[in-house]
Protein backbone atom coordinates (compact mmCIF):
# COMPACT_ATOMS: atom_id res chain seq x y z
CA UNK A 1 0.00 0.00 0.00
CA UNK A 2 2.77 2.15 0.99
CA UNK A 3 2.04 6.04 1.15
CA UNK A 4 -1.43 5.52 -1.76
CA UNK A 5 -4.64 6.76 -0.34
CA UNK A 6 -6.38 5.76 -3.17
CA UNK A 7 -5.30 3.96 -6.60
CA UNK A 8 -8.11 3.64 -9.79
CA UNK A 9 -7.98 1.48 -12.61
CA UNK A 10 -9.46 0.97 -15.58
CA UNK A 11 -12.72 2.63 -13.66
CA UNK A 12 -15.85 3.03 -15.60
CA UNK A 13 -19.64 3.18 -14.69
CA UNK A 14 -22.49 2.51 -17.32
CA UNK A 15 -26.33 3.53 -17.13
CA UNK A 16 -29.12 2.70 -18.79
CA UNK A 17 -31.79 6.13 -19.62
CA UNK A 18 -34.74 5.65 -21.86
CA UNK A 19 -35.82 2.53 -19.38
CA UNK A 20 -39.62 3.11 -17.90
CA UNK A 21 -39.54 1.68 -14.58
CA UNK A 22 -41.85 -0.86 -14.54
CA UNK A 23 -44.15 -1.68 -11.73
CA UNK A 24 -43.88 -4.77 -9.34
CA UNK A 25 -45.66 -7.66 -11.26
CA UNK A 26 -47.10 -11.26 -9.69
CA UNK A 27 -45.37 -14.34 -10.30
CA UNK A 28 -48.25 -15.25 -12.94
CA UNK A 29 -47.62 -11.67 -14.90
CA UNK A 30 -43.65 -12.12 -15.26
CA UNK A 31 -44.46 -15.63 -16.70
CA UNK A 32 -47.31 -14.87 -19.24
CA UNK A 33 -45.16 -11.83 -20.59
CA UNK A 34 -42.07 -13.94 -20.80
CA UNK A 35 -43.83 -16.32 -23.06
CA UNK A 36 -45.77 -13.78 -24.89
CA UNK A 37 -44.14 -10.90 -25.44
CA UNK A 38 -41.95 -12.42 -28.12
CA UNK A 39 -45.84 -13.24 -29.92
CA UNK A 40 -46.69 -9.69 -28.98
CA UNK A 41 -43.87 -7.74 -30.76
CA UNK A 42 -44.96 -10.09 -33.75
CA UNK A 43 -48.27 -8.89 -34.07
CA UNK A 44 -47.35 -5.28 -33.57
CA UNK A 45 -45.06 -5.09 -36.32
CA UNK A 46 -47.61 -6.78 -38.64
CA UNK A 47 -50.00 -4.23 -37.78
CA UNK A 48 -47.19 -1.35 -38.33
CA UNK A 49 -47.31 -0.53 -34.88
CA UNK A 50 -44.04 1.35 -33.66
CA UNK A 51 -42.28 -0.22 -30.25
CA UNK A 52 -43.27 1.61 -27.49
CA UNK A 53 -41.14 4.35 -25.88
CA UNK A 54 -40.77 1.80 -22.82
CA UNK A 55 -39.11 -0.53 -24.99
CA UNK A 56 -36.34 1.87 -26.41
CA UNK A 57 -33.41 2.05 -24.07
CA UNK A 58 -30.26 3.53 -24.56
CA UNK A 59 -26.88 2.97 -22.36
CA UNK A 60 -24.20 5.80 -21.97
CA UNK A 61 -20.77 5.85 -20.12
CA UNK A 62 -20.74 8.18 -17.53
CA UNK A 63 -17.23 6.94 -16.40
CA UNK A 64 -14.59 5.35 -19.16
CA UNK A 65 -11.01 4.21 -18.96
CA UNK A 66 -10.64 5.97 -15.54
CA UNK A 67 -7.01 5.37 -13.86
CA UNK A 68 -5.26 7.73 -11.43
CA UNK A 69 -3.24 7.25 -7.66
CA UNK A 70 -3.71 9.72 -4.97
CA UNK A 71 -1.22 9.50 -2.01
CA UNK A 72 -2.18 10.23 2.19
CA UNK A 73 -2.32 14.63 2.41
CA UNK A 74 -3.06 15.69 -1.13
CA UNK A 75 -5.65 17.75 -2.27
CA UNK A 76 -7.43 16.97 -5.15
CA UNK A 77 -9.89 19.01 -7.66
CA UNK A 78 -12.17 17.63 -9.64
CA UNK A 79 -13.51 20.45 -12.86
CA UNK A 80 -15.08 19.78 -16.32
CA UNK A 81 -18.29 20.55 -17.74
CA UNK A 82 -21.85 19.43 -16.50
CA UNK A 83 -22.10 15.65 -17.30
CA UNK A 84 -18.64 15.44 -17.71
CA UNK A 85 -18.70 12.10 -14.99
CA UNK A 86 -17.19 14.24 -11.70
CA UNK A 87 -20.16 13.56 -9.39
CA UNK A 88 -20.41 10.10 -10.47
CA UNK A 89 -17.07 9.49 -10.00
CA UNK A 90 -17.08 11.06 -6.11
CA UNK A 91 -20.08 8.66 -5.71
CA UNK A 92 -18.18 5.44 -6.64
CA UNK A 93 -15.54 7.13 -3.86
CA UNK A 94 -17.46 7.34 -1.84
CA UNK A 95 -19.17 3.93 -2.03
CA UNK A 96 -22.39 5.00 -2.91
CA UNK A 97 -22.66 3.75 -6.76
CA UNK A 98 -20.58 0.40 -7.84
CA UNK A 99 -18.47 0.94 -10.93
CA UNK A 100 -19.30 -1.34 -14.11
CA UNK A 101 -15.58 -2.08 -14.76
CA UNK A 102 -12.31 -1.29 -12.99
CA UNK A 103 -11.26 -1.49 -9.67
CA UNK A 104 -10.82 0.96 -7.13
CA UNK A 105 -8.61 0.58 -4.01
CA UNK A 106 -9.15 3.24 -0.92
CA UNK A 107 -6.97 2.98 2.07
CA UNK A 108 -9.00 4.66 5.06
CA UNK A 109 -12.18 6.10 6.22
CA UNK A 110 -14.26 8.14 3.90
CA UNK A 111 -16.19 11.18 4.51
CA UNK A 112 -18.43 12.64 2.12
CA UNK A 113 -20.50 15.96 1.57
CA UNK A 114 -22.19 15.07 -1.91
CA UNK A 115 -25.84 16.13 -1.68
CA UNK A 116 -27.59 18.80 1.04
CA UNK A 117 -28.65 16.42 3.97
CA UNK A 118 -27.14 13.31 2.35
CA UNK A 119 -27.31 10.59 5.17
CA UNK A 120 -29.36 12.82 7.43
CA UNK A 121 -32.98 11.39 8.93
CA UNK A 122 -35.27 13.80 8.89
CA UNK A 123 -37.20 12.61 11.65
CA UNK A 124 -33.92 13.15 13.92
CA UNK A 125 -32.60 16.04 15.30
CA UNK A 126 -29.18 17.92 14.04
CA UNK A 127 -27.80 16.25 17.51
CA UNK A 128 -28.65 12.59 16.91
CA UNK A 129 -27.71 13.07 13.01
CA UNK A 130 -24.59 14.17 14.43
CA UNK A 131 -23.92 10.75 15.83
CA UNK A 132 -26.05 8.68 13.15
CA UNK A 133 -23.35 10.37 10.27
CA UNK A 134 -20.16 9.33 12.76
CA UNK A 135 -22.07 6.05 13.21
CA UNK A 136 -21.77 5.69 9.27
CA UNK A 137 -18.57 6.65 9.29
CA UNK A 138 -16.94 4.04 11.69
CA UNK A 139 -16.42 6.50 14.59
CA UNK A 140 -16.87 5.69 18.39
CA UNK A 141 -19.18 7.04 20.22
CA UNK A 142 -16.63 8.79 22.39
CA UNK A 143 -14.71 9.94 19.35
CA UNK A 144 -17.91 11.62 18.23
CA UNK A 145 -18.67 13.45 21.72
CA UNK A 146 -15.15 14.76 21.66
CA UNK A 147 -15.79 16.80 18.25
CA UNK A 148 -19.43 17.47 18.82
CA UNK A 149 -19.16 20.97 20.08
CA UNK A 150 -16.75 22.18 17.31
CA UNK A 151 -18.92 20.43 14.69
CA UNK A 152 -21.99 22.57 16.54
CA UNK A 153 -19.89 25.51 16.85
CA UNK A 154 -18.83 25.90 13.26
CA UNK A 155 -22.39 24.49 11.86
CA UNK A 156 -23.57 27.84 13.87
CA UNK A 157 -27.27 25.72 14.31
CA UNK A 158 -26.54 25.51 18.24
CA UNK A 159 -30.26 27.02 19.12
CA UNK A 160 -31.83 23.89 16.98
CA UNK A 161 -29.85 21.57 17.37
CA UNK A 162 -32.77 19.81 19.12
CA UNK A 163 -34.74 20.03 16.18
CA UNK A 164 -35.70 17.74 13.95
CA UNK A 165 -33.84 17.85 10.54
CA UNK A 166 -37.10 18.29 8.63
CA UNK A 167 -37.69 21.85 9.68
CA UNK A 168 -34.03 22.81 9.38
CA UNK A 169 -33.56 25.05 5.63
CA UNK A 170 -31.33 23.80 3.10
CA UNK A 171 -28.54 26.18 4.14
CA UNK A 172 -28.90 24.71 7.90
CA UNK A 173 -28.70 21.22 6.00
CA UNK A 174 -25.38 22.17 4.55
CA UNK A 175 -23.70 23.54 7.20
CA UNK A 176 -24.05 20.74 9.66
CA UNK A 177 -23.23 18.35 7.19
CA UNK A 178 -20.28 19.84 5.58
CA UNK A 179 -19.16 19.97 9.99
CA UNK A 180 -19.73 16.73 10.62
CA UNK A 181 -17.70 15.55 7.76
CA UNK A 182 -15.03 17.96 8.40
CA UNK A 183 -14.21 17.41 12.36
CA UNK A 184 -15.02 13.54 12.54
CA UNK A 185 -11.72 13.24 10.83
CA UNK A 186 -11.97 10.84 7.95
CA UNK A 187 -8.52 9.99 6.26
CA UNK A 188 -10.52 11.13 3.00
CA UNK A 189 -12.82 14.12 2.66
CA UNK A 190 -15.00 14.28 -0.66
CA UNK A 191 -16.78 16.95 -1.31
CA UNK A 192 -18.89 17.96 -3.99
CA UNK A 193 -20.55 21.45 -5.29
CA UNK A 194 -22.75 21.61 -1.92
CA UNK A 195 -21.05 24.45 -0.91
CA UNK A 196 -22.55 26.67 -3.45
CA UNK A 197 -26.39 26.09 -1.35
CA UNK A 198 -23.96 28.27 1.37
CA UNK A 199 -23.54 31.88 1.65
CA UNK A 200 -20.06 33.70 0.26
CA UNK A 201 -18.98 34.02 4.29
CA UNK A 202 -19.53 30.39 4.79
CA UNK A 203 -18.19 29.15 1.60
CA UNK A 204 -15.28 31.27 2.70
CA UNK A 205 -15.34 29.17 6.34
CA UNK A 206 -15.48 25.82 4.60
CA UNK A 207 -12.26 26.61 2.64
CA UNK A 208 -10.65 27.51 4.98
CA UNK A 209 -11.31 24.78 6.89
CA UNK A 210 -10.59 22.03 3.96
CA UNK A 211 -7.11 23.65 4.35
CA UNK A 212 -6.90 23.36 7.66
CA UNK A 213 -7.67 19.11 6.89
CA UNK A 214 -5.26 19.19 3.97
CA UNK A 215 -2.80 20.67 6.62
CA UNK A 216 -3.02 18.05 8.81
CA UNK A 217 -2.28 15.30 6.20
CA UNK A 218 -5.61 13.88 5.29
CA UNK A 219 -6.65 13.41 1.32
CA UNK A 220 -9.32 15.71 0.17
CA UNK A 221 -11.43 15.29 -2.64
CA UNK A 222 -12.97 18.59 -4.29
CA UNK A 223 -15.34 19.12 -7.28
CA UNK A 224 -16.12 23.04 -7.92
CA UNK A 225 -16.44 25.20 -10.84
CA UNK A 226 -14.95 27.93 -8.76
CA UNK A 227 -11.42 27.61 -10.16
CA UNK A 228 -10.00 29.95 -8.32
CA UNK A 229 -11.10 27.82 -4.95
CA UNK A 230 -9.49 24.92 -7.03
CA UNK A 231 -6.17 26.55 -7.54
CA UNK A 232 -5.91 28.02 -4.20
CA UNK A 233 -6.58 24.69 -2.07
CA UNK A 234 -5.65 22.21 -4.55
CA UNK A 235 -1.84 20.87 -4.93
CA UNK A 236 -3.42 19.08 -8.37
CA UNK A 237 -6.44 18.67 -10.27
CA UNK A 238 -8.15 16.05 -12.50
CA UNK A 239 -9.89 17.25 -15.59
CA UNK A 240 -12.87 15.28 -16.87
CA UNK A 241 -14.48 15.36 -20.44
CA UNK A 242 -16.91 12.68 -21.39
CA UNK A 243 -16.22 10.58 -18.70
CA UNK A 244 -12.73 10.26 -19.60
CA UNK A 245 -9.66 11.89 -17.74
CA UNK A 246 -8.12 14.66 -20.42
CA UNK A 247 -5.41 15.76 -17.60
CA UNK A 248 -4.11 15.21 -14.12
CA UNK A 249 -1.30 17.82 -13.16
CA UNK A 250 -0.79 20.64 -11.21
CA UNK A 251 -3.88 22.73 -10.84
CA UNK A 252 -3.16 25.85 -12.37
CA UNK A 253 -1.93 23.80 -15.38
CA UNK A 254 -5.80 21.92 -15.36
CA UNK A 255 -7.53 25.30 -14.80
CA UNK A 256 -5.99 26.37 -18.30
CA UNK A 257 -6.17 22.63 -20.53
CA UNK A 258 -10.11 23.27 -18.84
CA UNK A 259 -10.23 26.25 -19.99
CA UNK A 260 -9.43 25.54 -23.35
CA UNK A 261 -11.26 22.83 -23.68
CA UNK A 262 -14.07 24.98 -23.28
CA UNK A 263 -13.49 27.36 -26.08
CA UNK A 264 -13.27 24.65 -28.51
CA UNK A 265 -15.82 25.92 -30.75
CA UNK A 266 -17.92 28.07 -28.25
CA UNK A 267 -19.56 31.20 -29.56
CA UNK A 268 -18.93 34.99 -28.50
CA UNK A 269 -22.70 35.73 -29.09
CA UNK A 270 -24.86 37.54 -26.38
CA UNK A 271 -28.15 37.42 -25.38
CA UNK A 272 -30.11 40.08 -26.42
CA UNK A 273 -32.74 39.51 -23.76
CA UNK A 274 -30.09 40.20 -20.94
CA UNK A 275 -29.81 44.01 -21.74
CA UNK A 276 -32.58 46.24 -20.29
CA UNK A 277 -33.35 49.60 -21.66
CA UNK A 278 -34.81 52.06 -24.30
CA UNK A 279 -31.57 52.12 -25.87
CA UNK A 280 -31.52 47.90 -26.44
CA UNK A 281 -34.11 48.44 -29.25
CA UNK A 282 -31.76 50.13 -31.95
CA UNK A 283 -27.77 49.48 -30.11
CA UNK A 284 -26.93 45.68 -30.24
CA UNK A 285 -24.41 44.61 -28.45
CA UNK A 286 -23.62 41.38 -30.25
CA UNK A 287 -20.25 39.39 -29.30
CA UNK A 288 -17.74 40.19 -25.95
CA UNK A 289 -14.10 38.79 -26.15
CA UNK A 290 -11.88 38.98 -23.06
CA UNK A 291 -8.16 38.69 -23.57
CA UNK A 292 -8.74 37.00 -27.48
CA UNK A 293 -10.43 34.37 -25.71
CA UNK A 294 -13.79 33.34 -26.64
CA UNK A 295 -16.92 34.31 -24.32
CA UNK A 296 -17.03 31.72 -21.83
CA UNK A 297 -17.20 31.74 -18.09
CA UNK A 298 -13.86 31.93 -15.85
CA UNK A 299 -11.44 33.03 -18.44
CA UNK A 300 -8.07 33.33 -16.64
CA UNK A 301 -6.09 36.01 -16.91
CA UNK A 302 -2.27 36.14 -15.81
CA UNK A 303 -1.53 38.82 -12.97
CA UNK A 304 1.24 39.99 -15.75
CA UNK A 305 -1.11 40.54 -18.34
CA UNK A 306 -3.02 43.08 -19.56
CA UNK A 307 -7.32 42.63 -19.49
CA UNK A 308 -8.74 43.53 -22.96
CA UNK A 309 -12.22 43.73 -23.12
CA UNK A 310 -13.85 43.92 -27.07
CA UNK A 311 -16.95 44.13 -28.06
CA UNK A 312 -18.34 44.11 -31.53
CA UNK A 313 -21.80 45.82 -31.93
CA UNK A 314 -24.69 46.79 -34.25
CA UNK A 315 -26.82 50.43 -34.07
CA UNK A 316 -29.97 50.13 -36.15
CA UNK A 317 -30.50 53.94 -36.25
CA UNK A 318 -27.86 56.69 -35.64
CA UNK A 319 -27.57 57.80 -32.44
CA UNK A 320 -25.95 60.46 -31.33
CA UNK A 321 -23.88 61.58 -28.31
CA UNK A 322 -23.06 57.84 -27.55
CA UNK A 323 -20.42 56.21 -24.99
CA UNK A 324 -20.07 52.00 -24.65
CA UNK A 325 -19.36 51.44 -20.62
CA UNK A 326 -17.57 48.15 -19.63
CA UNK A 327 -17.93 47.93 -15.78
CA UNK A 328 -16.23 45.13 -13.95
CA UNK A 329 -17.75 43.44 -10.65
CA UNK A 330 -16.66 41.35 -7.21
CA UNK A 331 -19.59 39.66 -5.60
CA UNK A 332 -22.09 42.00 -6.68
CA UNK A 333 -19.83 45.14 -5.87
CA UNK A 334 -19.29 47.71 -8.70
CA UNK A 335 -15.58 48.24 -8.87
CA UNK A 336 -14.96 49.84 -11.72
CA UNK A 337 -16.39 51.82 -15.06
CA UNK A 338 -14.71 52.39 -18.15
CA UNK A 339 -16.02 53.64 -21.37
CA UNK A 340 -14.72 53.07 -25.09
CA UNK A 341 -14.38 56.87 -25.93
CA UNK A 342 -13.39 59.82 -23.68
CA UNK A 343 -16.57 62.23 -24.13
CA UNK A 344 -20.08 61.25 -25.98
CA UNK A 345 -19.67 60.44 -29.44
CA UNK A 346 -21.81 60.05 -32.58
CA UNK A 347 -22.58 56.53 -32.96
CA UNK A 348 -23.68 56.07 -36.87
CA UNK A 349 -25.99 53.43 -38.29
CA UNK A 350 -24.20 50.38 -38.97
CA UNK A 351 -21.66 47.79 -37.18
CA UNK A 352 -19.03 48.74 -34.76
CA UNK A 353 -16.30 47.85 -32.15
CA UNK A 354 -15.65 49.26 -28.74
CA UNK A 355 -12.26 48.13 -26.49
CA UNK A 356 -11.05 49.07 -23.82
CA UNK A 357 -7.86 47.66 -21.44
CA UNK A 358 -7.27 47.79 -17.37
CA UNK A 359 -3.88 48.19 -16.70
CA UNK A 360 -1.93 45.04 -15.34
CA UNK A 361 -2.06 44.31 -11.49
CA UNK A 362 -5.04 46.54 -11.00
CA UNK A 363 -6.85 44.18 -9.84
CA UNK A 364 -5.76 41.07 -7.51
CA UNK A 365 -5.84 37.41 -7.71
CA UNK A 366 -9.56 36.54 -7.43
CA UNK A 367 -13.31 36.03 -9.81
CA UNK A 368 -14.61 39.29 -11.51
CA UNK A 369 -18.03 39.61 -13.53
CA UNK A 370 -18.23 41.71 -16.75
CA UNK A 371 -21.44 44.44 -17.36
CA UNK A 372 -22.17 45.96 -20.43
CA UNK A 373 -24.17 48.76 -21.37
CA UNK A 374 -24.33 51.97 -23.36
CA UNK A 375 -26.03 55.72 -22.87
CA UNK A 376 -26.45 58.88 -24.76
CA UNK A 377 -24.87 61.99 -23.11
CA UNK A 378 -27.27 63.52 -20.24
CA UNK A 379 -28.50 59.86 -19.78
CA UNK A 380 -31.50 60.72 -21.45
CA UNK A 381 -31.32 56.69 -23.44
CA UNK A 382 -29.58 54.02 -21.90
CA UNK A 383 -29.19 50.57 -22.10
CA UNK A 384 -27.60 47.75 -19.52
CA UNK A 385 -26.37 44.21 -18.81
CA UNK A 386 -25.15 42.51 -16.29
CA UNK A 387 -23.32 39.19 -15.05
CA UNK A 388 -22.56 38.47 -19.28
CA UNK A 389 -19.23 36.67 -18.39
CA UNK A 390 -16.71 36.27 -16.34
CA UNK A 391 -12.47 36.05 -15.92
CA UNK A 392 -10.34 35.11 -13.25
CA UNK A 393 -7.08 36.74 -12.03
CA UNK A 394 -4.81 33.49 -11.84
CA UNK A 395 -2.24 33.77 -8.58
CA UNK A 396 1.54 33.50 -8.40
CA UNK A 397 2.82 33.55 -5.56
CA UNK A 398 2.42 31.21 -2.44
CA UNK A 399 -1.02 30.03 -1.51
CA UNK A 400 -0.77 31.02 2.12
CA UNK A 401 0.02 34.54 1.67
CA UNK A 402 -2.95 34.91 -0.46
CA UNK A 403 -5.38 33.50 1.87
CA UNK A 404 -4.27 37.09 3.79
CA UNK A 405 -7.27 39.55 2.62
CA UNK A 406 -5.39 42.56 1.18
CA UNK A 407 -8.57 44.07 -0.61
CA UNK A 408 -9.37 44.01 -4.24
CA UNK A 409 -7.71 46.88 -5.95
CA UNK A 410 -3.76 46.48 -6.29
CA UNK A 411 -2.04 49.80 -6.82
CA UNK A 412 1.29 50.01 -8.26
CA UNK A 413 4.08 50.17 -5.67
CA UNK A 414 4.90 53.58 -5.12
CA UNK A 415 6.14 54.65 -1.52
CA UNK A 416 9.56 54.72 0.85
CA UNK A 417 10.90 54.63 3.68
CA UNK A 418 13.44 57.27 5.70
CA UNK A 419 15.34 56.01 8.62
CA UNK A 420 16.08 58.57 11.54
CA UNK A 421 17.85 57.31 14.42
CA UNK A 422 17.32 58.40 18.01
CA UNK A 423 19.56 60.80 18.59
CA UNK A 424 19.23 59.63 22.42
CA UNK A 425 20.93 56.09 20.88
CA UNK A 426 23.31 57.55 18.56
CA UNK A 427 25.03 59.85 21.50
CA UNK A 428 25.24 56.42 23.92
Amino acid sequence: MGNVAIRVEGLGKQYRIGAKQAAYKTFRETIVDTVGGPFKRVVNMARGQALSASNLTESFWALKDVSFEVTHGEVIGVIGSNGAGKSTLLKILSRIAEPTEGSIDIYGRVGSLLEVGTGFHPELTGRENIFLNGAILGMRRTEIESKFEQIVEFAEVDKFIDTPAKHYSSGMYMRLAFSVAAHLEPEILVVDEVLAVGDTRFQKKCLEKMGDVASEGRTVFFVSHNLGAIVQLCQKAIVLNNGKIVAFTAAAQATQQYLKLVNQGNQTALNARSFQGPLAASVHLNELVINDSLLSDNVVVAPNETIRLRVKGECTTEVPAFRTTFSVYHEQTRLLTLHDVPEPQLLPKGPFTAEVEIPAYLLRPGEYSIALGGYRDGFTDWMYGTNLATFHINEEWDTDYERVNYGVINLPYKGGRVSQPDPALAEN
